[in-house]
């Protein structure tokens, strides 16, 4: 079985990835399977902050007070 996507785990990992990768001592093949899983982390941590932000609200004021509407960037 899979195992759960968990965000600070997999942030976690990437500083451990770049740490290793910016102190030059692993060999090309290793260098290049810790890019790898690295880059695979990003896109996996990119994915959920893209979720989490579809889900965030914020509260509006309106005529009849607050209003919770639904996230949208700003253009």
């Amino acid at each position: 079985m899979a195992k759960k996507f968990v965000f600070e785990e997999a942030m976690g990992r990437l500083e451990e990835i770049i740490s290793l990768l910016e102190k030059g001592d692993a060999p090309l093949d290793q260098s290049l399977a810790l890019f790898e899983e690295g880059t695979s982390l990003i896109k996996k941590c990119g994915s959920a902050l893209d979720k989490a932000e579809q889900k965030v609200t914020m509260l509006v004021r309106t005529e009849d007070g607050p209003a919770e509407t639904l996230f949208e960037e700003e253009e």
